[in-house]
């Protein structure tokens, strides 16, 4: 008896200690100096990268175990700690002007307004390439967070949706609320969001190793908490196609997904199932790393979402098959079908523009302080379904953070304003577009669609070139530019 007293105290101070290790541990490590109120909010962040019961369930504690650095910034690894204290599993997180993200990622939504918790993604930091790699291999390190093999650069063969799924593709270059910018990924517009989430089968468009997927938490049309992806397929380190707002994932995938987290490299086959989407329109792109788009004149500016400068046309990586059903759901009916998101000429206004800070630099696509970074970025870019008009896309417009305009009469042209023309006014319109004898619902497939100004004044823009790439720009809400004698000390550079 005395025996079995004796073994059942032991296997209960066993369970104790291993109870108790992981709970006394400190949260942050003893050479990691960061605030205990920053500590706690990079540990919630992180914690969603055990977001599967059996984690929760095992970890005891979680630790900022070290910090280390990404382009600039303090990069902290948490670790989850077991019984016995023993490290489960771990997360990045990086800080970034007073918000914690793992890592961000761009916020895309279509339409509405965008949560205050849109920029909790996971994954994790891009580790540095090899410098003695090709300019397109590096490029391709990076977008794959170092797990792409090879060069080839093989067919799409596959579409993401069942051709009776989706109504019609959204071109590149859509500018809408905070998309200041062309929008580098097209949309496929589901056949009915009313169904719900889950709705339609998402399939891999070719061969492929998923190697990053994104989470970000949502809320559906009937107020149901659900979870968003976003998932990189690399075909290669030449070659990559992405989604974006899948709503669910297939069983094993996220299995996968919970059991590796942001090192995951999930081999998938053409036509094989990876989710579903439902309620909103499934973001797809490819990038192309041995094509960077010219474009743009400052590359530099997109350091902070580089996949932008590698984005290519699907068209030309489909097999003829598969080009000619996507063209059937096009409503882009001018060339490039596919659209077009880098309009810049030196010396023009056309293209996009980002405001400089007090030093006379630019955080561009980085972020910087500003977690709302559209609030810096100004475009003037042809439409994307009919580039013969163009749209006024202002990230920070009086008291609505973000606007999307046509200049009145659509001139004068930005592709034709240089220095040389001096002080430009737009009386800024709403945004039609026609299909037949009416206008687009902007929901229904009907090419041809054509592009109108409107007649309505919402406000002015004021613009003027001061060199071939400083512009001054001013905008004013609620009246029109007859009223409007020049710049205020409120115009931005």
């Amino acid at each position: 008896m005395k025996k079995g007293v004796i073994i059942a105290g032991g296997i209960v101070i066993i369970f104790a200690i291993a109870w108790v290790v992981p709970v006394a541990m400190p949260s942050v490590a003893s050479d990691v100096s960061v605030s205990d109120a920053t500590a706690n909010e990079i540990i919630q962040v992180a914690r969603t990268h055990f977001d599967n019961p059996i984690e929760r369930l095992l970890v005891r504690r979680y630790q900022i175990a070290g910090v280390g650095e990404w382009q600039g910034k303090p990069v902290y690894t948490v670790v989850g700690r077991t019984f016995f204290g023993i490290a489960f599993n771990s997360a990045q997180a990086y800080e970034s002007g007073g918000f914690i993200t793992i890592p961000r990622l761009e916020n895309d939504f279509i339409s509405g307004d965008v949560p205050d918790d849109a920029m909790l993604i996971n994954g994790t930091a891009q580790a540095p390439t090899d410098e003695t790699l090709s300019a397109p291999d590096q490029a391709g390190k990076r977008l794959s967070n170092n797990k792409c093999t090879g060069t080839e650069q093989p067919q799409l063969t596959h579409l993401p949706m069942d051709i009776d799924d989706f109504s019609m593709i959204i071109p590149y270059g859509l500018m809408i609320g905070a998309h200041v910018t062309p929008i580098d990924h097209q949309y496929f517009e589901p056949a009915d969001r009313s169904l719900g989430l889950d709705a339609y089968p998402v399939y891999a468009m070719a061969d492929a190793h998923i190697v990053d997927i994104g989470i970000r938490p949502r809320t559906s049309q009937t107020g149901e908490s659900f979870s968003d992806y976003r998932l990189v397929f690399s075909m290669s380190c030449h070659l990559f196609y992405y989604y974006d707002l899948v709503t669910s994932l297939t069983p094993e995938l996220q299995a996968a997904f919970d059991q590796q987290g942001s090192e995951i490299d999930y081999p998938i086959r053409a036509g094989e199932q990876i989710g579903y989407i439902g309620e909103q329109t499934l973001d797809f792109a490819v990038w192309d790393t041995e094509r960077p788009l010219t474009g743009y004149i400052v590359p530099e500016h997109y350091e902070g979402e580089m996949w932008k400068i590698y984005t290519a046309d699907p068209l030309e990586y489909y097999t003829d098959e598969l080009r000619d059903q996507a063209l059937s759901k096009y409503i882009r009916t001018t060339e490039p079908r596919s659209g077009k998101i880098d309009y810049d000429i030196d010396g023009q206004l056309i293209g996009n523009w980002f405001q400089q800070k007090a030093d006379g630099t630019t955080d561009g696509y980085a972020g910087g302080a500003i977690p709302q970074y559209w609030f810096t970025h100004l475009s003037f870019s042809p439409d994307h379904i009919d580039p013969s008009g163009f749209v006024i896309s202002i990230g920070n417009w009086p008291d609505q953070n973000q606007n999307q305009f046509a200049a009145l009469g659509n001139a004068p042209d930005p592709a034709t304003v240089g220095v040389e023309t001096g002080f430009v006014k737009y009386d800024l319109t709403q945004i039609n577009y026609r299909t037949g004898s009416g206008y687009w619902d902007r929901v229904s497939y009907a090419p041809p669609i054509t592009f109108e100004s409107g007649t309505h004044t919402y406000g002015c823009a004021l613009v003027q070139l001061t060199d071939d790439r400083t512009l001054r720009f001013e905008s004013f809400s609620d009246v029109s530019c007859a009223s409007v004698d020049g710049f205020t000390d409120a115009a931005l550079n």
